[in-house]
């Protein structure tokens, strides 16, 4: 539910050679990354999540 803002909070705090990872990620349906059955057990658990998809995707990219 909190997808787009927890994407909008790493956008603030990155640099600028992270966008192009920042807009793929908010082009991403965040119903398509958990199954219904899935639930995080605090919003901290779900902002990490999201990192953790962003450290994901700079690694492919061999930013970090």
């Amino acid at each position: 539910m909190n997808y787009e803002n927890y994407v909008k909070e790493i956008e603030a705090v990155v640099r600028p050679e992270f966008k192009p990872i920042i807009q793929q990620m908010l082009e991403i349906d965040p119903h398509d990354l958990i199954t219904p059955e899935s639930y995080f057990q605090s919003e901290a658990h779900a902002e990490g999540f999201v990192w953790r998809l962003f450290i994901k995707k700079a690694q492919k990219e061999g930013l970090i």
